[in-house]
C-alpha cells in the first residue's frame, strides 16, 4: 500500500521548525509543471467525494464533515491556498472563515466563542484562514494573555477539537511552513509591485522582528495540540505549487477516509419513472 502524504507530513512531539526546509517537496519528485499537473489530476476524485459528502448532509444520511485549518507566518500563502484548493470543489458545500483581530464583543467571551458558530455542519467542508490558534500564538508572543491562560487554552483547544471529531468531523490542521528568507522575498515582491501594495501593511515588519518568538510559539502549539484524532501537518510552503498540491492531497486523503457513498433513495425510482412516463403520455410530450 502506498504511503499517504498525511503519514509523511504529520508531526507529534516537540519539533524544530528550523530543521525543515521550507522549499522541500516531501513525497513529490517532480518540478513545478509536474506539480501543477498532479494538482489538476486530483480534481475529478476530489469533486466526486465532496459531492457525496454534500449529498449525505442534504439528505441527513451522514454526520460527517471536514474542517481544514490553515495557519502560518505572514506571506505563507493561507489566502492563496484557500483560493486554489477551495476552488477545486463545489462552493455550495464550503464554509470559508477568516479570523482576524477579535472585536470588543468577541473579547467579552471565551476565545472559542467566535469559532464555534463557524464550524462546518454535516456534509460540508469548512476552511479556516487563521483560526482559534491565533489565541495561543499572538496571545503568547504579544503577551495578550497571562501564561496560565495560555496553558488553559491548549487544553481547551484539545477538548474543543475532540468534540468536533466525536460529532463526525475530520480535522485537517496544516501549518504552512516558510522561513525568513522566503518571507523577505515575498514582502519585497509586494513592495515592488503596485498591484500588491494592498497586501502589505507596515506592521508586517513589526511582526517579522518577532520571528523567533513566533516560531517558538508554533513549535509549542504543535507539540501541545497535535493529537491522534487531530494531528498537525507541517506543509513546506516555500514553493507555492507544492504547497497547493500538498494541501489538496491531504484534503483528498481526508475525504477518502470517510468511506463516502451516494445516499440511497427514500422513494422507489421505478414508481417515479412510471409516474413520469404516464404524465408524458397524457400531455403528449
Amino acid at each position: 500500500m502506498a504511503t499517504e502524504l498525511r503519514d509523511v507530513l504529520s508531526t507529534t512531539g516537540l519539533i524544530d521548525l528550523t530543521g525543515i526546509d521550507a522549499r522541500s517537496t516531501p513525497a513529490f519528485d517532480g518540478d513545478k509543471a509536474a506539480g501543477k499537473a498532479a494538482l489538476a489530476g486530483l480534481v475529478p476524485e476530489l469533486a466526486e467525494l465532496q459531492e457525496k459528502l454534500y449529498a449525505g448532509g442534504r439528505t441527513g444520511t451522514t454526520t460527517r464533515k471536514v474542517l481544514l485549518v490553515l495557519q502560518g507566518m505572514d506571506t505563507s500563502g493561507k489566502g492563496g491556498t484557500v483560493r486554489t484548493v477551495a476552488g477545486l470543489v463545489d462552493p455550495q458545500g464550503l464554509l470559508l472563515s477568516s479570523f482576524g483581530k477579535p472585536t470588543a464583543e468577541e473579547l467579552a467571551h471565551d476565545f472559542l466563542w467566535r469559532i464555534e458558530p463557524r464550524l462546518p455542519v454535516a456534509g460540508h467542508i469548512g476552511v479556516f484562514d487563521r483560526s482559534h490558534y491565533e489565541d495561543v500564538l499572538i496571545g503568547r508572543v504579544r503577551g495578550l494573555a497571562p501564561p496560565e491562560e495560555i496553558e488553559r487554552r491548549y487544553a481547551a483547544i484539545i477538548d474543543f477539537e475532540q468534540r468536533f471529531v466525536d460529532g463526525g468531523g475530520v480535522l485537517l490542521k496544516c501549518l504552512l511552513h516558510i522561513d525568513r528568507d522566503v518571507q523577505a522575498e515575498r514582502l519585497r515582491a509586494r513592495l515592488n509591485d503596485p498591484t500588491k501594495y494592498w497586501k502589505y501593511d507596515p506592521s508586517d515588519l513589526d511582526e517579522r522582528a518577532l520571528w523567533d518568538d513566533y516560531r517558538t510559539a508554533y513549535e509549542v502549539a504543535l507539540d501541545r495540540t497535535s493529537t491522534p484524532s487531530a494531528p498537525w501537518f507541517v506543509v513546506p510552503a516555500g514553493l507555492k505549487w507544492y504547497r497547493n498540491w500538498a494541501v489538496a492531497t491531504l484534503l483528498l486523503e481526508s475525504l477518502r477516509s470517510l468511506d463516502l457513498d451516494w445516499p440511497p433513495a427514500d422513494f422507489d425510482p421505478a414508481t417515479e419513472l412510471a409516474r413520469l412516463d404516464g404524465e408524458e403520455s397524457v400531455t403528449g410530450s
